[in-house]
């Protein structure tokens, strides 16, 4: 799943209200990203058909569901997801949910990815849901039960990537959200990492939305942050 195309390598998070302002965000990147996210606020008014759309016009679509039920209807989700073609799928990294996602895709190219812990919270969000790991040890937790279940990577904080990496091996995805151009603001998001930073640490691909979807000049943005990622 690492390219060394940084094109490849960089999922711009379509997090917009309308597909208004999606497929503007599209054309305003054209020739710049190829690489989309789709998640639950762009789904829900309209994004799965735009995923089909891009998939039809070239694009790369990682869609963001973080799916998590009972096995049959995960897997039922699954086999839907990949006759959209998109290229990867979150589901929250449970080993029965990973297990039965996985004997879906079976055969397919759809990359399922298993989110670890959101990038939003840290060690006293995780007390308060009731888990007594804190972020880093329930990340790596998490990436060995991924490993087993022959998923296709995993989603979690750069500052996890290196450790993770050295769990997953060469070959899985390790996406990574929460990523911040030097001197950008962190928003929401409690454990970020530069692009150039997250590349080093072992992520293949990073996640960016708000520094560019919301920046001035989307392009200009987009271009800046793959020359962080080309300083490598």
């Amino acid at each position: 799943m690492v390219s060394d195309n940084m094109t490849e390598r960089l999922i711009v998070g379509l997090d917009l209200p309308n597909i208004a302002n999606a497929e503007k965000a599209v054309r305003d990147l054209d020739g710049v990203a190829s690489f989309y996210k789709i998640g639950y606020r762009l789904a829900f008014a309209g994004g799965l058909e735009l995923a089909r759309d891009l998939v039809a016009d070239g694009k790369s679509v990682f869609l963001d569901m973080k799916l998590l039920d009972i096995d049959n209807t995960v897997a039922q989700g699954v086999e839907s997801v990949v006759n959209m073609g998109v290229t990867m799928l979150t589901l929250h990294a449970y080993p029965k949910a990973m297990r039965a996602a996985v004997a879906a895709a079976r055969g397919s190219d759809l990359c399922l990815l298993g989110v670890t812990v959101l990038t939003s919270m840290d060690e006293q969000d995780l007390v308060e849901a009731g888990y007594e790991y804190d972020p880093h040890t329930l990340v790596l937790r998490r990436a060995e039960q991924a490993l087993a279940a022959g998923m296709g990577g995993i989603v979690c904080a750069a500052a996890e990537a290196a450790a993770v990496r050295k769990i997953v091996g060469p070959e899985l995805a390790v996406v990574t959200p929460g990523i911040r151009p030097a001197g950008a603001a962190h928003g929401d998001q409690k454990r970020v990492m530069t692009p150039a930073d997250a590349l080093r640490a072992g992520a293949s691909h990073l996640v960016v939305a708000r520094p560019i979807v919301a920046a001035p000049d989307r392009r200009a943005a987009a271009q800046a942050i793959l020359a962080e990622m080309q300083a490598i």
